[in-house]
């Protein structure tokens, strides 16, 4: 059966994200190293406590300060300074505040889409800021429905089919992360195609063979003849 419903991802699909995390991250790093001599630890530390606080404060920005803070005050074995911990808040708060920047080629290539299937923009993150960035993005009214959910497995993608009232079987998934944006809705029985990023958070790698049910594209301008090879 021909696919009706395609879902984009947003960040690092639709526009430019994760940079920004990396930016705080290096100066989180610098911020560290009158404690710790290994830049190496300080990532590690931080990516280990970002795994652990998921389940309290999901994905986005603000999580990641606090994750910030929480990691400033375990390497420095709670030494850090109100100073350095206003810093690591004014981190967060940039990212906040830093414009939407739509990956070249994007606003053509939905609004293609949009002709021929039914548009789901499906992202995580913090609910106000997702908001703030798909308004700015100038792409909103290209959607039939926005979901912002706090994890993309099997389950959430069969309930967000079900509010738009679509089958897995005529869908298709479209993003830059195969762990949250392809396999799992290959396994509920849709179909997906998988936009690599030239920057991928580490608790976002994963690593799986292609198959029938989806494909690798090198940018976003191929996606509308990936979807149309996967509706075939």
């Amino acid at each position: 059966m021909p696919i009706e419903i395609v879902g984009l991802d947003a960040d690092d699909t639709l526009w430019h994200n994760e940079g920004q995390f990396q930016v705080s991250e290096q100066r989180f790093r610098e911020l560290m190293a009158p404690w710790v001599d290994d830049e190496e630890v300080t990532s590690r530390t931080l990516l280990e406590t970002e795994r652990r606080n998921l389940r309290y404060f999901g994905y986005g920005a603000k999580g990641f300060t606090l994750s910030m803070i929480e990691t400033a005050l375990t390497l420095t074995d709670h030494r850090v300074d109100g100073r350095r911990i206003e810093q690591i808040i004014g981190f967060g708060k940039e990212i906040l505040d830093h414009p939407v920047e739509l990956i070249d080629g994007v606003a053509d290539v939905v609004a293609t889409l949009a002709e021929r299937y039914r548009l789901v923009l499906v992202t995580k993150g913090d609910l106000f800021h997702q908001e703030s960035k798909v308004a700015a993005s100038g792409l909103a009214d290209l959607f039939e429905h926005v979901e912002i959910v706090s994890e993309k497995d099997p389950a959430t993608y069969a309930r967000v089919l079900l509010r738009v009232g679509g089958s897995a079987d005529r869908f298709c998934m479209v993003g830059n992360s195969l762990k949250s944006d392809v396999l799992p809705v290959v396994e509920l029985g849709g179909f997906g195609v998988h936009v690599p990023y030239h920057v991928t958070w580490a608790m976002e790698h994963a690593e799986a063979e292609g198959g029938p049910r989806w494909v690798e594209v090198d940018g976003i301008a191929d996606v509308p003849g990936a979807v149309a090879g996967l509706s075939a």
